[in-house]
């Protein structure tokens, strides 16, 4: 589990009796229901931060992909 640092974020009055009432009903922590929020905004966001491009994987046949098959049956 990554380690968790604390920072403050301010609610509306309707957001926090609504997250309580979450909290008393299903006994999952305040804190979590934020941290799922902060990780579907993230993920509805993805292509406007910056990291790792995903690569397609090569076609079969491909010269790299022809080197490794006849490299694998040598």
């Amino acid at each position: 589990m990554a380690r968790k640092v604390a920072t403050t974020v301010y609610i509306t009055e309707d957001q926090q009796n609504l997250l309580r009432e979450l909290n008393l009903r299903s006994k999952v922590p305040i804190a979590e229901f934020i941290r799922q929020g902060i990780d579907w905004v993230i993920n509805q966001n993805k292509e406007i931060l910056p990291g790792q491009l995903e690569l397609d994987p090569l076609p079969y046949g491909s010269p790299t992909t022809q080197s490794y098959e006849s490299k694998k049956y040598s």
